[in-house]
């Protein structure tokens, strides 16, 4: 295979506003002792990369700093001691880098690791022709399974199905509301709760989201951006309210996402974007026996079990559009200004290499 001495990479030399991204000629890595170098075909533009770019999240490594932290590649070539890839194979980064030793990775919660590192935020990303990973970190993708969808769903459809599966104990038959269905997870979790047999409520804030999240399967879907919308959730289920929130905003619809559960109903949340000091009421926390959890990540059998999914059409990507690496700044732009529905992902420039 033949390699350039560079590569093109969007990195942030500073942290700020989406200005800070800009296009850098750099050599291309070389893969260590169990590692791989990895040519980049696509990678998935989430929000956490807006956190990192702006500081909110700072990783361990200094700057400058290449983002990307959903990554499908093709393996350029590999470093001692790797014996279970070889170029050619597809291949998916696992977002989080476990240790394998502590008490956490040992009970198979990878995700909270006490050592662990993020791929893209403690290391160099995707955002860029190349880049090396350990290979103990790599899934291979199913067959029939692009590099595209991959980047698509790496640390979103993964993410849901921790969140619902794993944490909320979803069942079939029950009642779920998915908070902001139109997000890079939530179209993730309204399939996922969907295939789980339960029944689906959608927020959306625009009529073109809300009319994809129908198209997904939700029976209704209400806009978030109205006042106590929580009063069409408690209307639509005839008073009694929902048995699983799905949130993942925070402050700005932690509120009425409390007010829709049911008695014995289980919030699960996993991040904060709006804000993440809430106020909490006991009263209802205590006298309808509420249960609120919390859930960050996937593990490794999250991973593997949303690619097996994906290739058996169980899960479909939900690609809003691709982009050029060099398109970084505008892929950016519109996932803050709230454009996107499922997830942008970017694409390497294929001529140079």
């Amino acid at each position: 295979m033949s390699i350039n001495k560079d590569m093109m990479a969007i990195r942030f030399h500073e942290y700020g506003s989406k200005e800070v991204l800009r296009i850098d000629y750099i050599p291309i890595p070389q893969p260590g002792i169990n590692e791989v170098l990895l040519k980049v075909r696509a990678c998935g533009v989430n929000r956490a990369d807006l956190l990192s770019r702006n500081g909110q999240i700072r990783g361990k490594g200094e700057l400058p700093h290449i983002p990307g932290t959903e990554v499908a590649a093709e393996v350029a070539s590999v470093g001692h001691n790797v014996t279970e890839y070889k170029p050619g194979d597809k291949v998916m980064v696992t977002p989080l880098l476990y240790c394998g030793k502590c008490e956490a990775c040992r009970l198979g919660e990878d995700n909270l690791c006490s050592n662990g590192n993020v791929f893209g935020f403690d290391t160099n990303g995707g955002y860029a022709e190349y880049v090396t990973a350990p290979a103990d970190y790599l899934i291979k993708l199913p067959t029939n399974v692009s590099y595209e969808s991959a980047a698509a769903m790496a640390a979103t459809a993964s993410t849901s199905w921790h969140m619902l599966v794993e944490r909320a104990s979803i069942k079939a038959g029950e009642m779920v509301l998915i908070v902001a269905a139109g997000s890079g997870i939530g179209v993730y979790a309204l399939q996922i709760a969907r295939y789980m047999g339960a029944r689906v409520i959608a927020t959306a804030g625009s009529q073109e989201k809300q009319k994809k999240a129908k198209e997904l399967g939700a029976e209704v879907v209400i806009d978030h951006s109205e006042q106590g919308w929580y009063k069409q959730v408690r209307e639509i289920t005839g008073g009694r309210g929902v048995d699983i929130v799905f949130e993942h905003v925070g402050k700005a619809t932690w509120n009425d996402s409390i007010r829709s559960l049911s008695r014995m109903g289980r919030l699960v949340t996993c991040g904060a974007f709006t804000g993440s000091k809430v106020e909490i009421d006991l009263w209802p926390l205590f006298s309808k026996q509420l249960k609120l959890i919390g859930s960050f990540s996937a593990n490794r059998t999250d991973y593997e079990k949303i690619l097996e999914l994906a290739g058996q059409k169980v899960i479909k990507p939900i690609l809003h559009t691709k982009l050029p690496i060099e398109m970084a700044r505008e892929a950016h732009r519109m996932l803050e200004e709230r454009e996107v529905f499922g997830t942008i992902v970017l694409i390497p420039n294929q001529n140079r290499r």
